[in-house]
């Protein structure tokens, strides 16, 4: 196969399509990005909107040439490139409004706080949240795992352990790390087995009656895995701790329904999900979110404020000080609308089509190491590998000449690289725009760079 040559992406917006759960056709499952383009427009059909070409159509940065050549965007588990009805509706929010919410009583203030709060109920329907009242919107996953670990802080004490795994990212470590280096928590990692799942066999002595929350991924960012988060919960309710989940890598990709999973919390991000960047949101049970203290103070979580003393809003607001960034609340609407038009059984069946494709493309070129699970059933849309011949770092660089964006590094993600005896990987990943074309792109480009270091 030959890299792809250069082209110019369109720039033509298609209309919108209608209805959920619709399936995308032949032309998105193999990838190829042509099966002969689109219909005419008063030919198109609802499919039609939903094939790979239309799809990629919708996501502007993929318009544009990256040294001379198609860019091949394989960097989503990092975030997810922009749709474009997400970035007019936060465009037009500044340019209609720009009026903050939940802060006054004028027209502009009202459809703002209006406008915000229809994204909050979006999205507690969206992941099937126990109420509205139970989202709380915040900056990112990060900044809702901080939230976590500084809120549950006073109702824990030294010698109490909180349960963690050896494949979480460092934003579900590093707060935690300061939680146990304030209060004398006692931190315990689920370990690993050699196929890069968790090895469960070992809860029944990691989890005591000393432990408080468990809180894990959902899904790797490096290994890709998929944790069976619903079997893990009830060991843990079983012990009476929390459990807490990343679900970053997770939604956008699958159907996540929050109370099938069991999880008492739960954090992810817009940007991993065609949102913008800057917004993330905290999930929760009423029960689990009413034992958090406020991380900030000021802004609408107050109720009353004296000199020497002050009262807190009901949930949620009492966990959200500060402006509220309404323009991106309002823009991830549309990136939630575009998922459910697709339907999100149909993403993930589409993402385990390409996963398998690329492992098997992967290990065709022979020599790499393919980290994660081996079935694209059990895994994410994420492959992370090492290639002997091949510092991560230069390979990356060399397929950016090709025009091919992948991950180089240890993904925030040290202490799983030292497990695997590995300094750093590099790392394809995928998105709704992605095709077989993309993954072939990746293979030639990794052939370049064996050959060019030869």
């Amino acid at each position: 196969m030959s890299t792809p040559a250069a082209q110019p992406g369109g720039s033509a917006r298609p209309e919108q399509a209608l209805g959920p759960s619709l399936v995308l056709d032949a032309a998105g499952m193999d990838g190829t990005g042509t099966a002969g383009g689109l219909a005419p427009p008063d030919q198109v059909t609802r499919e039609d909107h939903l094939s790979l070409p239309a799809l990629r159509r919708r996501f502007p940065a993929l318009g544009r040439l990256v040294h001379d050549r198609r860019l091949v965007y394989l960097d989503s588990a990092a975030t997810a490139l922009k749709l474009d009805d997400v970035i007019d509706a936060q465009a037009n929010h500044y340019r209609r409004s720009g009026a903050n919410a939940h802060r006054g009583l004028h027209t502009l203030a009202d459809e703002a706080t209006t406008a915000y709060e229809q994204a909050r109920e979006r999205v507690a329907h969206w992941v099937r949240a126990p109420g509205t009242d139970c989202v709380v919107i915040t900056r990112s996953t990060t900044a809702g795992l901080n939230l976590l670990a500084r809120g549950l802080e006073p109702s824990l004490q030294a010698g109490d352990e909180v349960l963690l795994t050896e494949m979480e990212h460092h934003a579900n470590l590093v707060p935690w790390i300061q939680l146990a280096q304030r209060a004398g928590i006692v931190l315990r990692h689920i370990p690993l087995t050699d196929q890069g799942t968790l090895d469960l066999g070992q809860l029944a002595t990691l989890m005591t009656p000393r432990t408080r929350v468990v809180s894990l991924t959902y899904v790797s960012n490096v290994l890709g895995t998929i944790n069976p988060i619903a079997a893990i919960a009830e060991a843990a309710h079983a012990m009476g701790a929390l459990v807490v989940l990343d679900a970053a890598q997770a939604v956008g990709h699958m159907p996540v329904d929050f109370g099938d999973l069991g999880a008492d919390l739960m954090v992810f991000s817009a940007h991993k999900a065609y949102g913008p960047m800057g917004l993330g949101f905290l999930v929760g049970t009423s029960e689990a979110l009413d034992r958090l203290a406020p991380l900030e103070g000021g802004g609408q979580m107050i109720r009353e404020v004296h000199l020497q003393h002050a009262t807190w809003e009901d949930l949620p607001l009492r966990l959200e000080a500060g402006t509220a960034d309404v323009a991106s609340a309002t823009a991830f609407v549309a990136a939630m609308d575009m998922l459910d038009r697709i339907g999100l059984d149909q993403v993930l069946a589409r993402d385990r089509e390409l996963t398998g494709y690329a492992l098997q493309q992967l290990g065709g070129l022979g020599g790499l190491q393919l980290l994660g699970p081996a079935d694209p059933e059990r895994r994410g849309a994420l492959i992370s590998f090492h290639d002997p011949q091949l510092h991560p770092h230069d390979l990356a660089t060399l397929l950016d000449e090709q025009g091919v964006a992948v991950r180089a590094g240890h993904h925030c993600a040290q202490p799983l690289h030292r497990k695997l005896g590995l300094p750093a990987t590099t790392r394809a990943s995928f998105g709704v725009y992605s095709g077989r074309d993309d993954v072939d792109a990746l293979i030639d480009g990794i052939a370049f760079a064996r050959r060019f270091f030869s």
